[in-house]
């Protein structure tokens, strides 16, 4: 057991590439700026801004990685389940159906 919390601590201890703190600082954004709510169009010049502003903070980041940040907060942003009018059955027998 000792052995078990030994590895886990060392791999808490990795260093955190800059790739690492530029995901972190993105999703705390996302998660303060109230942008999930918001309309996808606002979505996406909201993240394009944001990943121009990490590019800025963290000038290490390719441009692959640049992508894969715009890319993964898109994702956050989205509902893992959509609200509104669709996609709901109208009764219990249509809910049923499936």
């Amino acid at each position: 057991m000792a052995r078990k919390r030994r590895l886990n601590r060392a791999k808490l201890e990795q260093p955190q590439t800059p790739y690492d703190r530029a995901r972190n600082e993105l999703f705390s954004a996302i998660r303060q700026c109230g942008v999930i709510g918001a309309q996808e169009e606002e979505q996406l010049e909201w993240m394009a801004e944001t990943v121009d502003f990490l590019a800025q903070r963290y000038p290490e980041l390719s441009p692959t990685e640049k992508e894969q940040l715009r890319q993964i907060g898109i994702r956050f942003c989205q509902p893992v389940i959509p609200h509104g009018t669709q996609g709901t059955s109208t009764s219990l027998e249509d809910a049923n159906a499936a």
